[in-house]
């Protein structure tokens, strides 16, 4: 069932975490700190994340100076295709070229207050969210283009020190799978 993302308050500061990537190595948010961070929940299973995937790609890799990071809060019991192996599969899929997290506790999803996948959130250097909202106006099915234009709208104006004016239309797809 497809739900909305959660509209966290714009100036947000963004939580502290540390995760291990894909592979194993370790990943800490003081990485994303001096510029511009986006941080977007993700998983393989989705199909509104499997939508998108490939354009996501694109479109952070024409910011080269965005530090991006994904993460999935996914409960790989309940859900074998979001474990580590096969988002290393996505991501190579994808062509992503950012570090892609394992979140097992689902603590850095709660912090979030991610609610679904894709779930963007995107900070300004100072590393207060700047915006939180859909990649653009497509969903699986509805026929529109994946363009990633909100998305890259919001970037450059967080790059230009600007707002992104609102309202944010907010993030749609998979929830978050959470261990009951």
């Amino acid at each position: 069932m497809a739900v909305k993302s959660t509209m966290v308050p714009l100036g947000t500061s963004r939580p502290t975490f540390a995760l291990l990537d894909v592979d194993g190595a370790p990943f800490s948010s003081t990485e994303l700190s001096g510029s511009p961070a986006l941080v977007v929940f993700l998983c393989n299973h989705c199909p509104y994340v499997r939508h998108i995937e490939t354009r996501l790609g694109e479109v952070v890799a024409s910011f080269p100076g965005l530090n991006t990071v994904g993460i999935c809060t996914n409960d790989i019991t309940a859900y074998p295709e979001d474990a580590p192996d096969r988002l290393a599969e996505q991501s190579t899929r994808a062509g992503w070229t950012f570090p892609y997290l394992v979140d097992s506790s689902q603590q850095v999803g709660r912090e979030f207050a991610a609610a679904c996948t894709p779930d963007f959130f995107l900070y300004d250097a100072a590393g207060k969210l700047a915006y939180r909202g859909a990649f653009d106006d497509s969903t699986p099915g509805n026929g529109l283009p994946v363009t990633g234009e909100l998305l890259a709208d919001a970037i450059r104006r967080t790059f230009a020190g600007e707002p992104v004016p609102e309202p944010h239309r907010p993030s749609m797809g998979c929830s978050i799978k959470w261990r009951t």
